[in-house]
């Protein structure tokens, strides 16, 4: 695949349940990630994740391919308040964070999840935050990677347990 151009935006009413069956189709097929069967209220989560959107300060956010496919999809939250994880998160201040990140299987490889994380970090600049805060699970390492390269740090206290699924907290100091 030549390089793509990709616009990043806010979701638009009707775009949303598109980017949750994205959501539902990369996150039940990684290795070793719990399936629909296993955590139903999570699929249902991903599903219905426009959602979010009506939480104060959270917007759905895509990456989208010239022809208005969408290619990869995260729910920013300028306010930790709103992030509904487990663990303490949601009980940190001055935070901005963000969740779901997905990137369709045929994206891949192509910079689009840098590209919204990269829009996250902006927004939490933009509205003076100090740090922005992530979760991931070992079923999602190489997503770590990427993290890593862009400076978030593995933080331990934000870590939780979803069922019986480890989830780890990262933090980017701003």
């Amino acid at each position: 695949m030549q390089e793509e151009i990709f616009t990043v935006r806010d979701a638009r009413p009707g775009e949303e349940k598109a980017a949750g069956q994205l959501m539902v189709s990369v996150y039940s097929s990684l290795e070793g990630f719990p399936g629909i069967s296993e955590q139903p209220a999570y699929y249902a989560m991903l599903v219905n994740v426009g959602e979010f959107c009506s939480r104060p300060g959270a917007s759905l956010i895509l990456a989208l391919d010239a022809e208005g496919q969408i290619g990869g999809a995260v729910v920013y939250f300028g306010d930790m308040k709103q992030y509904g994880s487990g663990g303490s998160a949601t009980m940190e201040t001055d935070a901005a964070g963000f969740r779901l990140l997905a990137v369709d299987h045929e994206y891949r490889g192509l910079g689009i999840g840098k590209l919204l994380v990269e829009s996250c970090i902006s927004r939490a600049r933009e509205q003076g935050r100090s740090q922005v805060i992530i979760h991931s699970t070992q079923s999602m390492k190489t997503a770590w990677k990427m993290y890593e390269k862009m400076d978030f740090r593995r933080s331990e206290d934000l870590d939780f347990l979803q069922g019986s699924l480890p989830v780890f907290g990262f933090r980017l100091l701003l």
